[in-house]
């Protein structure tokens, strides 16, 4: 699958809406009365004001270009792969007035959990999301479509040194929470300042040299004999308890 390819109905909506950079859409020819066709108006009317390049086109090369995906009727060409800088990060909270939030993916090689946290974070007010160039899912077809849109919203800085990354946003006095087994538990854990969040690897968690450059190690209880949670199920309990404690101080 192309990486500046974007599949389905709301990612594609998303990313036009956003204002994203988009050459080409593709649209499904339907015109056998099903109904498939509805919902693909308003796609083909944003694609026109943006300026994209419209094709109708039959189901099967729509199938074709998807190489599998579920692609709902619609495809887009665009630049999926735009990246900020983490001053472009810093300004969000600066302009919005409120403490720096952001969220650290520290080898998050999935591109469908990079997507879920891509859309939780979103949904959860952050500033952004901070990804190496290395060992990382990238700005994919893939992480758009999971993160329903949401990717079209919430800028993302992939930069060459995490842990140089790290150093850049503690000069900003912001605060990093790193999440590991031996750390405090979430609940007993004081978000009331500037965050930044270490989401770490699937596998193995967060680095080394990451885990040592943290402020705080942060831990979920387990009950079970799995002693561990999907990395993006993880990282959106501990989004949501940080949004939870800045709530209570307005």
């Amino acid at each position: 699958m192309q990486e500046n390819m974007i599949i389905g109905r709301n990612p594609v909506k998303e990313a036009l809406k956003s204002g994203q950079p988009i050459d080409v859409v593709y649209l499904a020819n339907y015109s056998n009365g099903s109904g498939n066709g509805k919902g693909l108006s308003e796609i083909k009317a944003l694609a026109k004001e943006a300026g994209a390049v419209i094709k109708m086109v039959n189901e099967q090369k729509l199938a074709q270009l998807a190489e599998g995906g579920a692609h709902q009727g619609v495809i887009a060409f665009g630049a999926c792969a735009e990246y900020v800088t983490i001053e472009d990060l810093l300004a969000v909270s600066e302009k919005k007035g409120t403490k720096p939030f952001l969220i650290i993916c520290d080898e998050i090689e999935d591109p469908h959990n990079l997507g879920a946290i891509i859309r939780t974070a979103e949904t959860a007010g952050a500033d952004g999301i901070i990804i190496p160039k290395r060992r990382s899912a990238m700005l994919t077809s893939t992480v758009y479509k999971t993160s329903a849109g949401a990717a079209s919203w919430l800028p993302v800085a992939r930069v060459s040194n995490l842990a140089a990354a790290i150093d850049r946003l503690k000069k900003e006095n912001i605060w990093i929470y790193g999440t590991d087994m031996n750390g405090m538990l979430y609940t007993e854990t004081h978000f009331d300042g500037a965050v930044a969040l270490v989401i770490g690897s699937e596998g193995t968690g967060m680095s080394r040299l990451i885990r040592e450059k943290c402020d705080f190690l942060v831990k979920l209880p387990m009950f079970g004999k799995i002693t561990s949670l999907n990395a993006s199920v993880a990282a959106g309990i501990f989004m949501y308890e940080i949004v939870r404690q800045r709530a209570l101080q307005k």
